[in-house]
């Protein structure tokens, strides 16, 4: 069990004092909006050279403009353009989106990517057309792509399109069981909701739900000290 991957979802603390902590970081910001280039250089040659980066792909790609999210976007694009882009149309700007992420993802030595897709991502017939068609489409090269998916999917077909599509299924372990992918990529967002706080009996119960290579990554208002914890527990198992 000691080669667990702990470590949080975005950068609770100074880059240099995290680094000095984990091993791994899911980066956030490429969600949003992709920092620049230089910007991703600088954080690969700050971390050590075993450090792990994976990330999260841009929304333009899983969420339409109509989500909340789309407020912390910097791009001068219309409305038409805009409806363009989510739900992994079989559109330019996805597809510029999609070699953003590619770019921001070997920029940093990244080799896992997640998708995230919201609530509103309903498995309808056009919306896995379209998921099939993005995932058999790119050019995956040597990523693996974590799919996580919001909202109401059977679990069948969660495993279904995984298996089809050489997908992990990322799950918050609290919540749902992984139905694919011999790497268990967990995303743990607080079992009452982001204010939550895990105490010795809720990360024991995440150990014995990990396997040897497991990603546990937080996202909690506690992650620093959640992972920690956690991290420590490893240690010590």
């Amino acid at each position: 069990m000691k080669d667990i991957k702990v470590g949080c979802c975005g950068f609770p603390r100074a880059h240099n004092k995290y680094f000095r902590a984990f091993r791994v970081i899911e980066v956030q910001q490429t969600f949003y909006q992709p920092p620049v280039l230089k910007t991703a250089e600088r954080w690969r040659s700050e971390a050590p050279s075993d450090f792990e980066f994976t990330l999260k792909a841009w929304q333009l790609i899983t969420h339409e403009s109509k989500s909340p999210t789309y407020r912390r976007l910097r791009l001068p694009w219309s409305e038409k353009k805009l409806s363009q882009c989510g739900s992994f149309k079989p559109s330019e700007e996805v597809q510029w989106a999609w070699e953003k992420t590619q770019e921001m993802a070997q920029t940093l030595g990244a080799q896992l990517l997640v998708f995230q897709t919201p609530a509103s991502f309903q498995p309808s017939s056009e919306n896995k057309k379209n998921l099939r068609q993005f995932f058999k489409g790119i050019n995956r090269g040597e990523f693996l792509f974590v799919w996580e998916p919001r909202g109401f999917w059977k679990g069948e077909d969660v495993g279904e399109l995984c298996e089809d599509l050489n997908l992990i299924h990322g799950v918050d372990p609290f919540k749902n069981e992984p139905r694919s992918g011999k790497i268990r990529y967990f995303r743990i967002h607080g079992i009452m909701g982001y204010r939550y706080s895990f105490n010795k009996k809720d990360l024991g119960a995440l150990r014995e739900k990990c396997h040897e290579g497991s990603y546990c990554l937080f996202n909690n208002i506690s992650m620093w000290a959640d992972a920690l914890a956690f991290q420590e527990l490893i240690r010590k198992s």
